[in-house]
Formats: structure tokens, sequence, C-alpha cells
């Protein structure tokens, strides 16, 4: 398992406080609930970081409840073997491509399956403490980056205005502190999806 590097606890209270200020912020127009799975459909990029993020809760899960976290990885094994035949990189590794056509073909790729740290009984992340940036940043309107426009949740904001929406942005990593993580992370190169950063934890 990679090794987390020391300040990755500075980042999620970092990130978290973030989040939870956007909340007071954004008020009855983020709607984002225990039970509300929407975005835990379809697979997204994961960074290394990420990956030991989530190792690590599994392990801290084995420890405390190891039934749900054998569900977690029963989860994972058959996320991976639908994922498989069709995946835009090594599914060896789990590391995604980064050429063009690769990109583009994980734009478009299972965007059905279902998260595998998801419990499909509760509707509830059973790694939420140890989830990835994208699921925490997910909802409030945030930037994916410094030219890009605020992007939000569908299902937020019904009614807000472009400033009034403006006005909740979440800042999430202002110093840029996860960039200097990933730095820190030597030989952990590349990028992966949630169910190839849970396997053989």
């Amino acid at each position: 398992m990679a090794q987390l590097p020391r300040d990755d606890n500075k980042l999620v209270q970092i990130v978290d406080a973030a989040l939870a200020e956007a909340a007071r912020k954004s008020g009855p127009w983020l709607v984002c609930r225990p039970g509300c799975t929407q975005c835990c459909v379809g697979p997204f990029s994961i960074t290394p970081l990420d990956a030991a993020r989530l190792q690590k809760g599994m392990q801290e899960l084995s420890a405390t409840d190891p039934a749900r976290a054998e569900r977690v990885r029963q989860r994972t094994r058959e996320s991976i073997a639908r994922l498989t035949p069709d995946f835009p990189g090594d599914p060896t590794t789990g590391l995604l491509f980064d050429d063009v056509d690769s990109e583009a073909a994980f734009a478009e790729f299972a965007d059905s399956e279902v998260c595998p740290a998801l419990d499909p009984e509760s509707g509830t992340c059973d790694l939420y403490a140890w989830r990835p940036m994208t699921c925490r940043t997910f909802g409030p309107p945030v930037r994916s980056g410094p030219e890009d426009g605020l992007a939000v949740c569908e299902l937020c904001y019904h009614g807000a205005s472009d400033a009034e929406i403006a006005s909740c942005e979440m800042v999430s990593d202002p110093e840029n502190l996860e960039e200097k993580l990933l730095r820190q992370m030597r030989g952990h190169k590349g990028n992966t999806i949630v169910a190839f950063g849970l396997k053989d934890e």
C-alpha cells in the first residue's frame, strides 16, 4: 500500500472546511444529503493520493467492521470484472492511459457503473471519511481549473441566479497543497479509478 504523506490530514481538513463554508453560504440551494447517490454513479479519475487514502480507509474499516469491509471488497471485485474489458488504461495496474483517444474513451466509459464504496442498501459511502477529493468537492460551485467556469451538481441551485451561484463558490485548495503532496509520492504516478484504487489494498 502506498504511504500517505503526513500532511494529507491537513489537506482533508482544508477541503472539508471549504465545503462546510460553501454549504453555509448555499443554504437550501445545496440539496446534497445522505441517500442522494447520483454523484456515485460513473467512474471518475482519482490521484495516487486519493487511492492511498482509500486504501488506508479500507485498513481501518477492516479493523473496526470486518463484515462491512468484506462487502466493499466483494463489490470491488465485481466492479473490476465488469470494467476490465473496456477499461481505457492498463487493467493490470489500474492506471488510466492519458493519450487523447483514451481520454475521449474514458469520458464515455461505464456511465452506469456504481462506485464500489457505496452501500446500496443505505445509499451512503462506506469509506466516507477517506473519500477522494472529487467526492469532497462535488455539489457546490467549483472550478476544475483557473480558466474554467463554475460547475455545480445539476440537482442543486435551482432558482439561483448566476451571481448567487458565484457567491457560493468553493475554493477547495487555495495553496495547492494537493499538488505538493502528490510530488512527495515519488514512484506512484498516474491516475486510476476508485475500483482499481481499492484493488488488493
